[in-house]
């Protein structure tokens, strides 16, 4: 029972690293774009098309609400980041930031990459996140919480989440009208194509990176192959620790190969803390005390 106990526990500092590392991350997303969510919630309402938990509303709020709203994320952002008040801020600060996001997406495009995010701070707001590495843990002056099942399964609940999300991104492709045709790369190659002359027709540019490969097709045959064996794949990454940890460094630098390429980037997944939660970051802090 005990070799069982250890084997699905962790340390709470690991979980609280990533609480950090994903608030951290979120703050700086969040910052960047103040003054364009202001310049979003000012849109003509004509525009408003909601989105998740923004369906509840048939009008846009008044844009002073809005950015009421939009700094209180960021406040509750930065709460989150240091683990203070975890247990009120953690779940108000999950509900904020989908609220926020939705908002936003509900003027335009919808941007998908938001989705990790708030599926992981959802994850990290309703668990004991702040044990370790926290505001908390330092006003509480006690010993370090020892390893428990209970700072185990918030990251196994993460990796769940960011696996699904690749699973369904791969099924969509495999249940086009092509099918498995999928594969062979020429609709990757058609859709690098169609995204380059869009840049270049609206004003922008296309990635040099592309000019270059398009005409080696086998390239395109390998990186279809690729990204299909890496998203239908994606549930056996939750095996094995070291499997999982192989898939995510795929991942991450496929992310870094469609940003080369297409000019495209999913920003939380090249930044790494997507995958944060499958790797023993608690080591972070350890190698940080040795070098002091």
């Amino acid at each position: 029972m005990s070799s069982v106990r250890r084997a699905v526990s962790a340390p709470a500092a690991r979980l609280g690293l990533v609480r950090a590392l994903v608030g951290g991350y979120t703050l700086v997303y969040l910052a960047r774009r103040r003054k364009m969510l202001r310049k979003v919630v000012r849109t003509d309402p004509a525009m408003f098309a909601p989105v998740g938990p923004v369906r509840a509303l048939r009008r846009p709020v008044p844009a002073p609400v809005a950015d009421a709203l939009n700094d209180a994320t960021l406040v509750s952002t930065a709460l989150f980041t240091l683990g203070a008040g975890h247990r009120l801020i953690g779940p108000l600060h999950s509900a904020l930031l989908s609220w926020t996001l939705s908002y936003r997406n509900s003027w335009s495009m919808i941007f998908h990459t938001d989705n990790a995010l708030v599926v992981h701070t959802l994850v990290l707001g309703a668990s004991r996140a702040a044990d370790a590495v926290s505001a908390d843990a330092l006003l509480a002056r006690g010993p370090q919480p020892a390893a428990h099942p209970r700072y185990h399964w918030p990251l196994r609940l993460m990796n769940a989440s960011t696996t699904a999300v690749y699973l369904l991104s791969g099924v969509s492709k495999v249940a086009r009208a092509d099918g498995w045709s999928w594969a062979t790369g020429d609709s990757l190659r058609r859709q690098v194509a169609i995204d380059g002359v869009r840049k270049e027709v609206f004003g922008s540019h296309a990635a040099p990176t592309a000019y270059a490969l398009y005409r080696h097709k086998a390239l395109f045959t390998l990186f279809a192959v690729g990204s299909l064996i890496l998203e239908l794949g994606a549930p056996l990454s939750l095996l094995g620790r070291r499997f999982g940890r192989l898939w995510a460094v795929s991942w991450f630098g496929m992310h870094w190969g469609i940003r080369a390429i297409m000019g495209i980037k999913f920003r939380y997944q090249m930044s790494g803390v997507a995958f944060a939660a499958w790797f023993d970051v608690e080591r972070l802090l350890e190698l940080a005390r040795r070098t002091r």
